[in-house]
This record gives C-alpha cells, structure tokens and sequence, in this order.
C-alpha cells in the first residue's frame, strides 16, 4: 500500500484564499451571526478561520440549518452525491441565502 502525501486541505489553496478586496478584518456581525432551523445557507470557506470549518470538497455546496449547535457551531444538512450528509459549521463559513451572490 502506498502511503497518502498531504492533508485533507492539500490542492485546496485557490479555494480557500480570498480576493483582495475581501482580506482584512473580519466583521463581528459576520461572525456571531444567527440562523434558525430551515433557513437555507451557502458554504464558503473563510481561509483565515481554521475553527468549524468543513472539508474543501462542500465549499460551494448549498445546505439547509437544522437548528441543532454544537458548541457555538450550527449543523448543516447538505446533499452530496445522493446522500444527505451532516456538518457542523461555524457561522463564519455560512452565507445566508439572500446573501448569496457568487461562490468561487
């Protein structure tokens, strides 16, 4: 058996780096923003946040909040390959539907 070279963000440095316009200072109102149970939600991933955050492959992917927390992380619901599969994310990483705009 060959032995597996890298981590799990390994080939992710594109997703996880941000524009220059959005590099700085991250808003509070961002960070301990709130959902309730159905709302629907944009996962982005916020590269200079390590906590909650989720694995590279559901960066893009739009999930649904079941209303339960882990801590100050919410679970995600999202739909992967046919199956529904559970996150827990922190809200840094989360975009509100009507916020959601683009996603690279």
């Amino acid at each position: 058996m060959v032995k597996r070279i890298g981590s799990v963000y390994r080939k992710s440095k594109f997703k996880v780096q941000q524009t220059i316009r959005e590099r700085g200072k991250i808003p509070l109102s961002k960070y301990f923003q709130t959902f309730t149970r159905g709302d629907k939600v944009g996962l982005k991933i916020q590269g200079n946040v390590v906590k909650g955050r989720f694995h590279p492959r559901f960066h893009g992917l739009t999930g649904t909040v079941t209303g339960t927390m882990k801590g100050i992380c919410y679970e995600v619901i999202i739909r992967d390959g046919g199956k529904d599969k559970m996150l827990y994310v922190h809200p840094i990483h989360l975009l509100k539907e009507q916020n959601r705009i683009k996603i690279n």
